[in-house]
């Protein structure tokens, strides 16, 4: 019977191995396979296997008011492909051939005031026989769907669905929108669910992370993100000012260690983003990584990374459970990659930097009623990868038009200056800007060689403090071109590099390797050396050797080698991929890549929503 038992799981790991059954490809969020039939020595000989155009995008043209971001991340469970839209709609697909098995429509409100259509991915979870799919919207709703048959659920909240933004509201006590555009994590048969507010104002819906019943759907427990009297960390805000606060939320992915009973949540700024002479103080939990208990929702243990957020500086990504060799011995570790160009490595159990963190000084807020904190932390190792400061020794020379425009756009602004120096009544310019550094893609780990892949982006902010003249909140912040720091062709106005791909070895801290990552088209036309991109998604590693990643806005798809960064494939898509891609193999034998194609996001002028996947030739492996 133990053989037999031994047989099972070794049957179930291989299984596992094969498919994608997270967001992250595990709830921990690694991002990495153990399948190596696509390796570096046959990567180059890689072509679309099939596509799937799932129709739900938007330019932002009548009929639909916004613009759509294609992000998703597929997941592969038993042979069926589940995919979501930028329309909140989820399909099941052959995923060997990309024919839609069902399709579930969430009833989402595509005229509802939310600036953005997106969803990032579903939720795979099992029990028993129970097979279900964990789909949230942006209307606030989350729904479970038969994974089989792509009927709602019954028995899971009423008809299928439970309306989170009822409970961030707290009735009618609250003003504002709610709504999920990233997966939720399940942990121990609990559900447990971040969210997406409106944060243009400093009261509205609560950020809180609540975790329900994954048979029926009942509330089992909240916890709140801005700590209520007599809960851990309420002194930290001054006098009432936490009183229906908003902001402070989890847009972004979760991560679940079931194996320890915790859920590791990546917070954001509380609101407004910029300006917080309302809310003095330290503001836990406001960008924190906390680790939650995940059937009572208790703080087992937080690390704040940036202390009253003046930058709107999120906690962009999901956190990564890895490993780590510390004095020869491994160590489970929590990696939070942050927008700031910062990486965190703390203890999973217990929360403490596993390299030294300095508080250091940083410079006051020159801002009328502002009370900015003194000191910020700094993480000694691993270096940041993404530009922290400029100068106008830095401006670009890509161009003589781009120079001559980015000249005359900071002539009377603040420029010098380092991370954390607050935003002035004048022109401002910060490093990074508000989508950093590294964004919602995070890193991929690789637990053969302890390394984390982070793809990031060299965009500044150029934004200035404006006195609302006894408005809600005193001051605001405004910009120009979405406050982006780059001229009207969308090159950034530094000189490059404006995008990397970095290997970090998370045992010495150390950069392994360092690549730029993107071109623009034209100026490689020119002659202008390979510039780096923005980009947005992120990064999958596997054992065949191989980094695969999107994100840039120049329609490209790449493969790298893992070990020395070298690039070893290219594809040009029709649309950008902003995602992040995934690997599985199929019934037939084959390995599959497969990411989104969107384009958009502010990034692009052509907007899609179709589903590329990639193999080698039949029996040419």
């Amino acid at each position: 019977m133990l053989r037999l038992a031994v047989v099972g799981l070794l049957v179930s790991a291989l299984l596992l191995a094969q498919q994608w059954p997270s967001y992250g490809g595990d709830p921990g969020g690694r991002k990495y396979s153990p399948l190596d039939q696509i390796s570096r020595r046959n990567v180059d000989r890689l072509e679309l296997a099939w596509q799937f155009d799932t129709g739900d995008f938007a330019d932002g043209k009548p009929p639909y008011p916004y613009q759509s971001a294609f992000e998703t991340t597929p997941l592969v469970v038993d042979g069926v492909m589940y995919l979501t839209t930028p329309f909140h709609r989820l399909i099941a697909l052959e995923p060997e051939t990309g024919k839609q098995l069902w399709a579930y429509d969430s009833g989402f409100d595509r005229a509802r005031r939310i600036g953005l259509y997106i969803n990032r991915g579903a939720t795979y979870w099992a029990s028993g026989a129970k097979k279900r799919l964990f789909l949230g919207n942006q209307d606030g709703y989350l729904h479970s769907v038969d994974a089989l048959t792509g009927k709602a659920d019954p028995e899971f909240g009423d008809n299928g669905r439970v309306y989170i933004e009822e409970l961030a509201l707290e009735g009618e006590e609250r003003e504002g929108r709610y709504g999920l555009t990233s997966p939720t994590a399940v942990c121990r048969d609990v559900v447990i669910a971040g969210g997406w507010v409106t944060d243009s104002r400093p009261k509205g819906p609560a950020g809180d992370i609540r975790g329900f019943d994954a048979h029926t759907g009942k509330l089992l427990w909240t916890f709140h993100t801005v700590p209520r009297p007599g809960e851990y960390g309420h002194d930290t805000w001054e006098g009432d000012s936490w009183k229906e606060r908003s902001g402070t939320n989890a847009w972004s992915i979760l991560s679940a260690d079931p194996d320890n009973g915790l859920a590791f949540v990546p917070l954001t700024s509380s609101s407004t983003d910029f300006y917080g002479g309302d809310r003095k103080g330290m503001n836990l939990f406001s960008d924190s990584v906390v680790a939650l208990d995940c059937k009572t929702g208790e703080r087992r243990w937080h690390f704040q990374t940036i202390h009253h957020d003046l930058w709107d500086w999120d906690l962009p990504s999901q956190p990564v459970l890895a490993e780590v060799v510390r004095d020869g011995k491994t160590v489970p570790a929590v990696v939070q990659v942050a927008k700031t160009g910062f990486i965190f490595v703390l203890d999973r159990l217990t929360g403490e930097p596993l390299f030294p963190v300095e508080e250091r000084p940083v410079p006051p807020s020159p801002v009328p009623g502002e009370e900015s904190w003194p000191t910020q932390p700094h993480p000694v190792k691993p270096p940041p990868v993404a530009r922290q400061s400029i100068t106008r020794a830095d401006i670009t020379n890509v161009t003589p038009e781009s120079r001559a425009e980015c000249l005359q756009m900071i002539e009377d602004a603040v420029v010098e200056g380092t991370v954390f120096r607050p935003i002035q009544e004048k022109l401002t310019v910060m490093f990074p800007g508000t989508n950093g550094g590294p964004n919602w893609g995070g890193g991929s780990f690789d637990p053969e060689t302890h390394t984390l892949y982070v793809n990031s982006m060299d965009v500044g902010a150029f934004v200035r403090m404006v006195d609302t003249e006894g408005g809600d909140p005193a001051y605001r912040s405004r910009g120009t071109q979405w406050g982006r720091f780059w001229d009207s062709n969308q090159y950034p106005c530094q000189k490059p590099p404006w995008g990397h791909l970095t290997a970090v070895d998370l045992n010495s801290g150390e950069f392994r390797w360092r690549v730029v990552l993107g071109e623009y088209d034209e100026l490689t036309a020119k002659g202008v050396a390979k510039t780096g991109a923005s980009n947005l998604g992120g990064s999958v590693v596997t054992r065949g050797g191989l980094v695969f990643i999107g994100a840039t806005n120049d329609k490209r798809f790449r493969a790298f080698d893992k070990d020395s960064g070298e690039q070893l494939w290219e594809y040009r898509m029709p649309g950008s991929g902003h995602a992040t891609p995934m690997t599985y193999l199929g019934k037939d034998g084959r390995q599959y890549v497969a990411i989104a194609s969107g384009g958009g996001n502010k990034y692009n002028d052509n907007y899609l929503a179709t589903l590329l996947v990639f193999a080698l030739p039949e029996g040419g492996r």
